[in-house]
């Protein structure tokens, strides 16, 4: 149940900035709160807008940060008062976040959702509660920080131009790479840290950023709750065929168009199998058509959106797991895909492509198998493989969990956060949610 501020300790808060919550697809935002305030960090989550998914996970429920929409504190608060207030405490501030949103320019291109004069109002909303929550309360936020390059990080960086709070951001995947170079220079020159997630970022940042701002990139990986994920009984197994199982959302940077052209490798090649897809997005329509093109209906089927839950349910049916992710024509891929590690987690032996930060992840033959981008043979190949060897999968599948205990357990990555963010957590003891 979320409390108010009003009810909570007047301690120094961190305020989480991030375009839409509670997203399906963003478990690994949701795993990092519970996560932070397992270690007593007081936050506050502030989103720009409420997504209104018809599928929400059931681990929100145990998030007790309350949450505030920007856009809705748009529409409830003056807004004139609320900029001649700003203004008027702070005229310097006030101008130079304003002169900040205006100079901007490049922030309109490339990624983005809302216009920089967009994010400068949002800003204000913010900034005027922060201000008010300190005056009434005593509840101070000690420090902001973003999920994603693009609107969260601008917003955050004119929060930070207006009340001087200090800043951060997680930097993912394609908000890195389709937010134009200047905008995201600009982010992280004040920033006080950026973190992100793979070597191939970091790398990416290292060749865009001055030596400053370039020695202030941490890697903190996407962690999980290890306990949550329990390898299967070796006769836990679903009756039938054996079971290929892939999850993600249904965009072209995932690669289920040639996840389904393998699978119609696998179905000539006359081996027994199913293949679970779990997802949902806007390529339904034409994977579902590629699907009866290929005559894989009898073999492959769209699963829709189903909960974390659902899907931890579904890596403990699998056999092997596979996701085939690609860079696309407009730079558009993934980091590390938390899907991948939740498979490993549960003791799944993986088949995936060396994009990004996969390679971070999964080494070829020793805790998954790995192929080139769009190499549907090799894909098909290694599936295949893996079917026909159960001590493979078994060997794969248990090095893909340990690589995952040792690199990605989420309490390791919220300390790490918890210092950047320059808060002194009490550690309260680990309890798992019922």
């Amino acid at each position: 149940m979320r409390t108010s501020p009003l009810e909570r300790s007047a301690s120094p808060s961190v305020g989480i900035i991030v375009r839409s919550y509670p997203r399906l697809s963003q478990t690994f935002i949701v795993e990092e709160i519970r996560a932070l305030e397992r270690l007593g960090v007081n936050l506050q989550i502030f989103a720009i807008t409420d997504p209104r998914e018809p599928v929400v996970q059931s681990e929100v429920a145990h998030v007790r940060a309350p949450v505030f929409y920007l856009d809705r504190l748009g529409r409830s608060l003056p807004s004139l008062a609320r900029h001649l207030r700003l203004l008027t405490r702070s005229p310097r501030r006030y101008v130079n976040a304003l002169r900040c949103a205006a100079g901007s320019r490049e922030s309109d291109a490339g990624y983005r959702v809302a216009s920089r004069y967009q994010c400068f109002l949002y800003a204000v909303s913010l900034a005027a509660l922060l201000e008010r929550q300190e005056r009434s309360t005593g509840y101070r936020t000690r420090h902001l920080h973003a999920h994603f390059a693009h609107d969260p990080t601008l917003v955050a960086l004119l929060t930070h131009l207006l009340t001087g709070i200090p800043y951060s951001f997680t930097a993912h995947a394609r908000d890195l790479y389709q937010v134009p170079e200047p905008a995201l220079v600009a982010r992280a020159e004040r920033a006080t840290a950026v973190v992100t997630e793979c070597t191939a970022s970091v790398e990416y940042l290292a060749s865009l950023l001055p030596a400053a701002s370039a020695s202030r990139v941490r890697i903190i990986h996407n962690g999980l709750s290890l306990h949550e994920f329990r390898p299967r009984e070796p006769d836990d197994g679903a009756p039938g065929p054996p079971l290929l199982v892939s999850v993600g959302r249904l965009v072209e940077k995932k690669g289920f168009g040639d996840l389904l052209a393998a699978c119609r490798r696998l179905k000539d090649s006359g081996r027994p199998f199913r293949c679970r897809i779990f997802g949902e997005g806007p390529e339904r329509g034409r994977l579902a058509a590629l699907l009866q093109e290929l005559d894989l209906g009898d073999r492959v089927s769209l699963e829709g959106a189903h909960t974390r839950r659902q899907i931890m349910d579904a890596y403990r049916q699998a056999d092997v797991f596979a996701l085939t992710p690609f860079v696309t024509e407009d730079g558009d891929r993934d980091g590390i895909p938390t899907v991948l590690v939740e498979a490993m987690a549960s003791g799944v032996p993986v088949v995936t492509t060396a994009v990004a930060g996969i390679p971070d992840l999964v080494t070829h033959g020793v805790n998954g198998l790995v192929r080139r981008p769009h190499d549907v043979e090799g894909i098909a190949a290694s599936i295949a493989a893996l079917l026909d060897d159960a001590s493979m999968r078994r060997r794969l599948g248990s090095a893909g969990r340990e690589t995952v205990q040792e690199r990605f357990d989420v309490r390791n990555s919220a300390e790490e956060l918890a210092a950047l963010f320059g808060v002194a957590p009490e550690r309260k003891p680990c309890v798992s949610p019922i």
